[in-house]
């Protein structure tokens, strides 16, 4: 996000000082890290849990429409950089890897085919294939089939556009190129502290190490994009729009392979059903990773629970969040998200057989000595007020600015990363409304369709699909 924000300012504002503070040795080593996240290119393609299905049966495709939309705008933005060659190699961190859909048992073979049926006609998911045939899905992907009781009922989807990205070396890309414009990049920086001037602007207090003297900075606007982070300095500021805002974090495992005979027999990233109780995140999925251009399998994720707020945090993140503004939605949330909270038990008390048994469900044929497992990133879910319930477990992303534009944070989690470009061009207009008018022509420089629609039509969508395939050299 901060990667994003910064070449977007550069390009519209050349004449701005940018200066990027990160705790860490280097960019990149917490949710961005390739192996922190599932890497797919969310477009609601293969995700299920954003067709949500109503009480009568039908299927609700406003989510996946929306998230769609904005991962083509993600993919515009990265495709003009392409093109300029601020990124000059794409392939290091998108490829093509087909999305798919994959379920057993009749009611939900009868729910993908409602939900198939429900997208088809839409612009944006014109490409994609349904089928309830073994013979099919077996050439979609085989490793699903080997092995699987014959008669099952079984049924997929399939949309060969999709993506798998590795969200680390683009990151790293866009800071390249902010630096390489004069921004300046400080690691082993970790902000501790940000205080609004009478002048209205930013005092920010930074520490290399600890135990060592604070230093400081001075901002007329602060964007805090520090993944799990982000409440915490946001509390700190003061600002009245972070107050009532809570996290819950969660974190996770997945099962990998490097195996390449038993690599090269998968290439897609398969999406299933999420238990009962089970958040949005812990969807199960067999999905290809590209990662420096080397191909692997990864398979996931299990949800566990550390008070944690980044994988590299601390054990007091969770408590010390807690404020007398926001400690009543979160134990309204808690309450009315009890079966989240008996699905975390049991993930976290679950055996390595158990866990196991779950790829089975999968890839019938996996043996467990060509799996290791693998500890994911952390994310914390957003618990906000609401006016009705007293408070909400959220499950997406969330922007905070304060009132005057000259703060902006994002707090939450998927479909994160993949709509980047879309809820930075929020924050543009969110912060500088003074300056948006100005800037529309060349924003819609770097994303063409900025003010319009991309899916007008379904030849409209074929041809942005096109161009940034293109730009980007997916097949």
């Amino acid at each position: 996000m901060s990667a994003t924000l910064a070449v977007m300012l550069q390009k519209l504002e050349p004449s701005w000082s940018i200066q990027i503070f990160e705790a860490l040795s280097d960019v990149a080593l917490e949710s961005s890290n390739p192996w922190n996240n599932a890497g797919t290119g969310h477009a609601a393609l293969c995700e299920l849990n954003y067709t949500k299905e109503l009480a009568d049966g039908s299927i609700d495709i406003s989510q996946a429409v929306k998230i769609n939309e904005q991962f083509h705008i993600s993919r515009q933005f990265w495709a003009h950089l392409s093109d300029t060659g601020v990124l000059p190699d794409p392939n290091a961190f998108i490829n093509t890897v087909p999305h798919m859909s994959f379920v057993w048992g009749d009611e939900n073979v009868k729910f993908l085919r409602r939900r198939y049926e429900a997208l088809k006609e839409h612009p944006l998911f014109a490409s994609m294939e349904f089928s309830d045939d073994p013979a099919v899905i077996y050439g979609w992907a085989p490793v699903l089939l080997r092995g699987r009781t014959k008669g099952q009922p079984i049924a997929a989807t399939r949309s060969p556009e999709g993506t798998d990205v590795d969200f680390g070396a683009l990151t790293h890309g866009l800071f390249r190129a902010a630096t390489a414009n004069g921004a300046a990049l400080h690691t082993d920086q970790k902000v501790i502290g940000l205080r609004r001037l009478k002048d209205g602007t930013w005092r920010l207090r930074l520490r290399r190490t600890i135990g060592q003297t604070p230093s400081a900075v001075h901002a007329r606007f602060v964007f805090v994009g520090a993944g799990g982070g982000a409440l915490k300095l946001l509390q700190k500021s003061g600002i009245s729009e972070a107050k009532g805002f809570g996290g819950f974090p969660v974190s996770g495992k997945f099962y990998r392979t490097d195996n390449p005979e038993l690599v090269a027999q998968h290439l897609a990233k398969v999406y299933g059903k999420a238990s009962v109780g089970a958040p949005p995140m812990s969807v199960p999925h067999l999905d290809t990773r590209i990662i420096g251009g080397t191909p692997s399998l990864m398979f996931g994720p299990y949800a566990g629970f550390s008070p944690k707020f980044l994988k590299r945090g601390s054990w007091l993140d969770l408590p010390l969040s807690i404020r007398f503004g926001n400690i009543g939605p979160m134990l309204k949330a808690g309450l009315d998200n009890l079966d989240l909270t008996w699905y975390l038990v049991t993930q976290v008390l679950a055996r390595r057989s158990t866990r196991f048994a779950e790829l089975l469900t999968f890839m019938p044929e996996a043996r467990e000595d060509d799996w290791y497992p693998i500890t994911a990133g952390q994310r914390v879910q957003v618990i906000k007020k609401d006016a009705d319930k007293g408070g909400i477990l959220q499950f997406g992303t969330e922007v905070i600015t304060g009132a005057d534009g000259t703060i902006a944070g994002l707090l939450g989690a998927s479909p994160g990363a993949s709509t980047a470009v879309p809820i930075m061009l929020n924050v543009l207009e969110r912060c500088f409304p003074d300056r948006i008018d100005g800037w529309k022509t060349s924003l819609i420089e770097l994303v063409p369709s900025y003010g319009a629609q991309v899916a007008t039509s379904k030849t409209a969508v074929k041809n942005a699909l096109s161009s940034t395939a293109k730009a980007l050299q997916l097949s």
